[in-house]
C-alpha cells in the first residue's frame, strides 16, 4: 500500500493532467487519458476473471470442493473460446457463432428486464387518482412534489399530451394539434430537468476534485501540492499567452 502523501500526490497530478485539457488537447492530457483507460480496462479484466470466470465457470466445471464436475459448462466455455478466433483471420468466422449466441441471449434477457424493470413500473406509476380521497389532499404545501390531486392531474395531463404528440396516425391540427403542442412543452420541461440533473451531477464530481486539490492534497502533502498547483497555473498562463501572441502575429497556433 502506498503511503498517503505519495498516493494523494499521484491523484492530484493526474487530476491536474486531465484539467490541462481546459487549455487544449495536449500530450500531458493524452498520457493521463491513455493510462486511465488502460488501468480501467485491466481492472475490468481482473474483476471479470475473479468474480465471473473463476466462480461461475471454472470452479463448477472442474468440480472444486466436494461438488461433482458440471461438464455441461463446457458448452459456454467453448462459445467463449471461439470469441478469440477473431485474432486469426483464417478462423475469424467462428466468432460469429459466439456473437450470435451472446447477442440473442442478451436481447431476450434485456426485453424481459426492460419490461419488468422499466415499462411495467412506469405504467403502474401513471395509474393515479385525480379525485380527493383519504390520504390524498388537493395540494400538500409542506411537500410540494409529494402526492396530491393537483400533482397527479399534472402528471396525467402531461402523459396524455406527450403520447398524443407521438401519435402520427392523425394529422396534428385543431384540438389534436393543440394537445400535441402541450405535449411538446411537457417534453421540453422534462428534458430540461434531466439535463439540469446531469449538469448538477457533473458539478458534484468537479467539486470533489477541487476539494482534493485545494483541501485534501495540501493537508497531506503540502509542499508537493503547492508546487504542483503553482506550476499548473503558470503553465496554463504561459501557454495561453503564447497562443494569443501567435494568433496576433497571424502565424499558426502553437501545438
Amino acid at each position: 500500500m502506498l503511503p498517503d502523501p505519495l498516493l494523494y500526490t499521484i491523484n492530484g497530478l493526474f487530476t491536474l493532467a486531465i484539467l490541462s485539457f481546459l487549455f487544449r488537447d495536449n500530450p500531458v492530457y493524452k498520457l493521463a487519458e491513455h493510462l486511465f483507460i488502460g488501468l480501467a480496462a485491466g481492472y475490468y479484466v481482473g474483476i471479470q476473471w475473479h468474480n465471473v470466470f473463476i466462480p461461475n465457470l471454472w470452479r463448477p466445471l472442474i468440480g472444486a470442493g466436494d461438488a461433482a464436475p458440471r461438464l455441461v459448462l463446457l458448452l459456454p466455455f467453448l462459445i467463449g473460446i471461439l470469441m478469440f478466433s477473431r485474432f486469426v483471420s483464417r478462423w475469424a468466422w467462428l466468432s460469429r457463432w459466439s456473437l450470435a449466441v451472446i447477442v440473442g441471449t442478451y436481447a431476450g434477457l434485456a426485453v424481459i428486464g426492460a419490461a419488468q424493470g422499466d415499462f411495467l413500473p412506469q405504467v403502474e406509476a401513471t395509474m393515479v387518482s385525480i379525485l380527493p380521497r383519504a390520504g390524498l389532499p388537493m395540494f400538500d404545501s409542506t411537500n410540494a412534489s409529494g402526492p396530491s390531486v393537483i400533482n397527479n392531474l399534472i402528471m396525467v395531463v402531461g402523459l396524455f399530451a406527450s403520447l398524443i404528440y407521438f401519435f402520427f396516425s392523425t394529422e396534428h391540427r385543431g384540438g389534436v394539434g393543440g394537445v400535441a403542442k402541450l405535449g411538446i412543452w411537457f417534453l421540453m420541461i422534462s428534458f430540461g430537468a434531466s439535463y439540469g440533473f446531469t449538469v448538477m451531477a457533473r458539478y458534484s464530481l468537479l467539486i470533489g476534485r477541487l476539494d482534493h486539490l485545494l483541501i485534501d492534497w495540501p493537508a497531506v502533502a503540502p509542499t508537493a501540492a503547492h508546487v504542483s498547483l503553482i506550476l499548473f497555473v503558470l503553465g496554463i498562463l504561459i501557454a495561453s499567452l503564447l497562443e494569443v501572441r501567435s494568433r496576433r502575429r497571424g502565424g499558426p497556433a502553437a501545438h
